[in-house]
């Protein structure tokens, strides 16, 4: 008969998820570029956003784990040393280009069927993009000046049917964004970008697999099936059977989540012997697009805290706010504080403030002092 599986108390499990978040350390990656760089790499990768109603949320992520973080870096990695690029995780992200073959498939899968949001392109648009770029250089869509405008087709649409050729061709793996200006990007043929010949050899549908479990891994610290595929359900059965084949091997330890135990969770058994986190008074107030706050089933699962995106809500119906910030103190989510960048007037407004637990006056100043350098972060750009 199989033992059950351990316990694993909600306390323990936010201690394994913010050690690996690594939201448990002052400064966890160093500072300069390569402290970026090995931010993203460990986390697997970073969101970007195009909301900017404080500091979009990439900056905003990689600030909340890189004290003395310069946006600068991102520039380097990406433009400079060619160390991090951009594609489609469960968003538009920065991923650390050693990664690249895992998503080489995806890349020609699009070559073979583009979905529908590219159904109007035609081999002979990307042929003639290709050519062009071939032959004056990196491109961004300001520079192109020559397209008959078209009626947007939704909301964020652009009315250059280039936009919409490039777009493809960024999927397919046949241009790389070489470089931003703010959220304007600059495309570039993929070889010239990076110096090759031709782009990495795909990695095996197993190894892809492989990559989900082990990126998840590492940056979540206990997992589940939602949290390894988030917005990823074709890849649950596949990451299943890895599982099960490390839970042979005595490589993953099946755990159940105190209070959750319908839902399947998994950890290393180095993991289960980690210490428990020490109380410090950390303080961190994350956007919500950070990996500890975006997958909203996990975080009530974990926290108790059921964040509510609401900037898409009608302003009547808001609970914490347009653009509400978790505020994390050690283990506990303790507020949410709706942020605003007055870039004119040179300062961060608060537009509401909601406490979600009580807390003492020690912790009251450690948070004030947290949102003073993060204001003075939002102001140095």
């Amino acid at each position: 008969m199989a033992k059950p599986a351990p316990v694993l108390s909600k306390a323990a499990a936010r201690a394994l998820w913010l050690r690996a978040q690594r939201l448990d350390e002052a400064a966890p990656f160093g500072a300069g570029p390569q402290a970026t760089l090995k931010a993203i790499a460990h986390l697997g990768y970073v969101q970007i956003d195009t909301i900017n109603v404080i500091e979009r949320c990439h900056h905003h992520i990689l600030f909340s784990r890189i004290p003395d973080y310069a946006r600068a870096d991102l520039g380097q990695l990406q433009s400079a040393e060619k160390s991090i690029f951009e594609y489609w995780t469960h968003a538009l992200s920065y991923v650390p280009v050693e990664d690249l073959p895992f998503f080489v498939p995806a890349m020609k899968a699009y070559r073979t069927n583009p979905s529908a949001w590219f159904g109007s392109v035609t081999k002979t648009e990307v042929a003639a993009m290709k050519k062009r770029l071939r032959e004056q250089g990196p491109l961004s869509i300001r520079d192109i000046d020559d397209d008959e405008l078209v009626d947007k087709t939704h909301l964020w649409a652009s009315r250059k049917p280039s936009k919409r050729v490039l777009q493809l061709m960024f999927y397919q793996g046949l241009v790389a964004i070489s470089g931003r200006d703010g959220m304007l990007k600059t495309y570039d043929l993929v070889e010239r970008h990076f110096g090759w010949e031709t782009i990495p050899k795909a990695a095996t549908e197993r190894q892809v697999t492989n990559y989900l479990l082990d990126r998840a891994l590492r940056s979540q610290g206990v997992v589940s099936l939602d949290s390894i595929c988030h917005l990823n359900a074709r890849a649950k059965t596949a990451v299943r059977e890895v599982i099960e084949a490390r839970v042979k091997r005595r490589q993953l330890v099946a755990v159940s989540l105190d209070g959750v135990e319908t839902v399947s969770h998994w950890t290393t058994p180095a993991a289960l012997e980690a210490p428990s986190l020490q109380a410090s008074g950390r303080v961190h107030i994350l956007s919500p697009f950070d990996p500890l706050i975006i997958q909203r089933k996990r975080l009530k699962q974990f926290f108790d805290y059921d964040h509510i995106f609401e900037a898409y809500v009608p302003a009547a119906k808001r609970r914490y706010g347009y653009f509400a910030l978790p505020v994390v103190v050690d283990d506990r989510v303790v507020a949410a504080i709706d942020l605003k960048t007055d870039r004119q007037a040179g300062k961060v407004l608060v537009q509401k403030w909601s406490w979600l637990e009580e807390v003492g006056q020690e912790t009251r100043i450690a948070i004030d002092s947290e949102l003073t350098r993060f204001e003075r972060f939002q102001l140095d750009a």
